[in-house]
């Protein structure tokens, strides 16, 4: 028996058209249950699944990294990193294979540190629910689609300025000591559907960073809260299964989408 999780999900429904939004963990501890409950009829009840990436878009996310994640002329880390955060960095660098962050941009250095701190906790994306999620939709027959391109969504770090991807590469570098156990935090909190403890953990990692947070968060949310309006207009029941932290707040998903004037009820 796993982890037992019973993450939030809402409901935007009318008389003909139902969508579900459930908020993900792109990686999870190996035999978390968390497609139990409601999140269970909904997958059952669902003609088709939205999520960030489609799954030919999530297969080709490795190779658009490697491409777009190199540097035009190689920078050492000692010119980016200092003090605190530069032991942080060498420190969870330390605990596996290097980074080779000389010849990478500030953004794909931070993703890559993203990625060591999930394994260091245990956690592994062929358990996170966008794996599970498409097996189940895959087995039935069932069509799934993605809001974005694995290009798009990599071009929204590559894009943001110099200055604000140094701030967040200096800001994951200085928290890496304890991010491990942030992340088990953030993961049990996302378990129990503690949304005020996830709107916590996301406003204190991106909020002191505006352009991040239009770019990464609020954009793209006014943008899924679009396609769902849209989506509304027509019969049948969705499932939409994107990130948690993208559902938390005023400016989440069900409270664009509630500002839109449908009604959203929160059902797990």
């Amino acid at each position: 028996m796993g982890l037992e999780a019973r993450p939030a999900m809402w409901l935007v429904a009318d008389a003909d058209t139902k969508i579900y939004i459930l908020g993900t963990m792109h990686a999870l501890p190996r035999g978390t249950e968390w497609e139990t409950g409601r999140v269970a009829g909904a997958i059952a009840a669902a003609d088709e699944l939205m999520m960030e990436l489609s799954p030919a878009e999530l297969a080709a996310a490795g190779e658009m990294f490697r491409t777009l994640a190199p540097r035009e002329t190689p920078l050492a880390i000692e010119a980016r990193l200092t003090g605190k955060a530069l032991t942080g960095f060498r420190a969870l660098e330390a605990s596996g294979r290097s980074f080779g962050e000389d010849g990478l941009d500030d953004w794909a250095v931070m993703v890559l540190m993203g990625q060591r701190v999930a394994q260091n906790a245990g956690l592994s994306s062929a358990d996170g629910v966008e794996t599970g999620l498409t097996e189940k939709f895959e087995a039935a027959g069932k069509p799934i689609g993605g809001f974005e391109t694995a290009r798009e969504q990599l071009m929204l770090f590559e894009t943001l300025d110099p200055q604000t991807q140094r701030i967040l590469l200096t800001r994951a570098a200085e928290d890496a000591g304890d991010a491990v156990k942030e992340v088990g935090a953030l993961t049990a909190a996302w378990g129990r559907a503690d949304v005020a403890a996830l709107e916590k953990v996301i406003n204190e990692d991106i909020d002191s960073v505006p352009a991040a947070r239009k770019a990464i968060i609020t954009d793209r949310n006014r943008r899924w809260s679009a396609w769902i309006k849209r989506r509304m207009a027509q019969r049948g029941t969705v499932l939409v299964a994107v990130g948690a932290g993208h559902l938390v707040g005023s400016d989440g998903v069900p409270a664009m989408v509630a500002a839109n004037g449908f009604k959203v009820t929160r059902v797990q």
